[in-house]
């Protein structure tokens, strides 16, 4: 089976990519750096000739709202051109947990709207939405830091491995179209500030974590539940101590 990563090259599509070649299939990083630009569209019908499955993992360099939600839409929009055009029969793309639940985040709202294209767009689709990935502890504590302290909101939160994300991606990619969204998560459900928390100590970061009912994420408030995943979801494997684990063997 050929599939297509649309960012192939990433922290997701370069785990992905390395997973579906080791089953068989035909796995192609389609990226800038491999001469494929989903904003330009270039190199993206040539790339997707003769594929079956065409995977999104791609993100946007900047997480400005203007610049995320016209990346989203624009590369969305030549993706399902292109796959319209070479008849691809699997569109698959990977969102995150509560991209509905929250308008007033910009990121959010930016793949709401890549959802609504894709399933407006009459092809066969999975969507896949993933919580919080433990590699990006670090980037919401120095979003989060005010004169030192990391002050975030008490919401649950439920994240994930990379390499669970790129496992559960790459089942959707083989599997047949859903027609519809798939929550996954973590094993282990946490408070923001804990997570965040655990992952600082591990590394040996200084800086206090408090919970904060006046803090935002992403400038929006946090209800408990807001990014937990629903019921139906399917979990991850690793938890965050064997990560904790791996993560210190590979910066040692």
């Amino acid at each position: 089976m050929k599939i297509v990563v649309i960012g192939g090259t990433g922290l997701i599509g370069s785990k992905l990519v390395g997973r579906l070649g080791d089953h068989g299939h035909n796995a192609v990083a389609a990226a800038p750096a491999t001469g494929v630009d989903t904003l330009t569209g270039e190199g993206l019908k040539a790339a997707l000739r003769g594929a079956d499955v065409l995977v999104d993992v791609s993100n946007s360099p900047s997480f400005a709202d203007d610049d995320v939600m016209t990346f989203f839409r624009t590369s969305t929009g030549n993706l399902i051109d292109a796959a319209q055009e070479e008849g691809i029969g699997h569109y698959v793309a990977l969102s995150v947990v509560g991209s509905s639940r929250h308008p007033e985040i910009g990121y959010f709202r930016a793949k709401a709207a890549q959802e609504d294209l894709i399933m407006a767009s009459g092809l066969h689709y999975s969507i896949v939405h993933a919580t919080q990935f433990f590699e990006f502890a670090v980037g919401i504590a120095d979003m989060s830091t005010k004169d030192g302290v990391v002050r975030l909101p008490g919401a649950g939160v439920q994240p994930m491995a990379a390499d669970d994300v790129a496992a559960a991606v790459g089942r959707a990619a083989v599997g047949k179209p859903l027609g519809g969204r798939l929550e996954i998560a973590g094993p282990d459900k946490f408070g923001l500030d804990e997570w965040v928390r655990k992952v600082l100590v591990a590394r040996n970061d200084s800086r206090a974590v408090v919970q904060d009912s006046d803090a935002r994420y992403f400038g929006a408030h946090m209800h408990y539940d807001t990014l937990l995943p629903r019921q139906g979801a399917q979990f991850g494997v690793i938890s965050l101590g064997d990560w904790l684990a791996f993560d210190a063997q590979v910066r040692s």
